[in-house]
């Protein structure tokens, strides 16, 4: 039976953006993308290496100024959706979601939205050093395909490497995008400052974490014994103190070096909170922006 990715989405979207706002794609998405096209916005005086194509005549010769018509970009961009792959993504979060299926759902939302406002949306990963490129296309039915083909991997027989994934790009994606990062924090710890720079300089980029479970809370899942934390484990106090010191260190050096990169990021710990989680990455890179 053919999994509809996108009708899943469409709903969780939709129940969302009835809590939210009627009017989600006018608003906190639409006015966040600037791109491409152009619309005509109104006159100014023409300036040396103004296109002459661009002159009014008629308000030229009502105003006796040589005025030219000017225009703004449309909103339709390059959407690019970066997952990570790997063990990792075949762990747990607190709520013992699979955070595979968080990121397919995360990404799902992204370019649901995307292909709503008409842009391009493309996707990229690493399966086990291969990369694999899906070229920029619009259409909900470009969206499916991003998301089948994504569901259909199986990490469990290899490490991830999501920074070779964002080196691919620096190298070999030149076009202006917006990237939409879907990891989880190991995933940006091992992200060096280096090529988060180089990112950062060619395009717009955003984070989305998907968090681990705790290691001592009796939900954490071991990937490679394919089975949760044995309770003598989950259930000890001193590991559940240096896990919490652990945990809240990673956090702090992973929000100090996307800070440091003006990257806006948001996390995420199930399903349930993606489309508003995305939502509020949506308007805080829309607030950065306008400083």
């Amino acid at each position: 039976m053919k999994m509809n990715y996108v009708a899943k989405i469409r709903a969780k979207v939709s129940i969302s953006s009835n809590k939210k706002t009627s009017n989600l794609f006018d608003g906190s998405y639409k006015s966040v993308y600037q791109g491409n096209g152009l619309d005509f916005e109104n006159l100014r005086e023409y300036n040396p290496g103004d296109s002459i194509r661009d002159i009014d005549w008629k308000a030229t010769s009502r105003s006796g100024k040589v005025l030219v018509k000017r225009y703004i970009a449309e909103k339709k961009h390059n959407i690019m959706i970066v997952f990570d792959t790997g063990k990792s993504m075949s762990a747990h979060t607190d709520c013992k979601q699979v955070k595979k299926e968080i990121a397919l759902n995360a990404g799902g939302v992204v370019g649901y939205l995307a292909a709503q406002n008409g842009d391009n949306v493309g996707a990229i990963y690493n399966r086990n050093g291969k990369i694999q490129f899906y070229p920029f296309r619009t259409g909900i039915d470009n969206i499916e395909k991003i998301l089948t083909e994504y569901d259909r991997e199986v990490f469990d027989d290899y490490e991830t490497d999501i920074e070779k994934t964002l080196e691919y790009i620096v190298k070999n994606i030149k076009r202006n995008m917006i990237l939409f990062v879907v990891t989880d924090p190991m995933g940006i710890a091992n992200m060096s400052q280096n090529t988060l720079k180089k990112l950062v300089h060619q395009h717009n980029v955003l984070f989305i974490s998907i968090n681990d479970a705790k290691l001592t809370d009796g939900k954490a899942f071991d990937v490679d014994k394919d089975s949760y934390i044995p309770e003598f484990i989950s259930g000890n106090k001193k590991l559940l103190l240096m896990e919490q010191e652990m945990k809240q260190k990673l956090y702090e050096d992973n929000e100090k070096k996307l800070l440091q990169n003006r990257i806006i990021s948001t996390c995420i710990d199930s399903e349930e909170e993606i489309v508003d989680k995305i939502i509020e990455l949506l308007e805080g890179h829309k607030y950065a922006n306008r400083r």
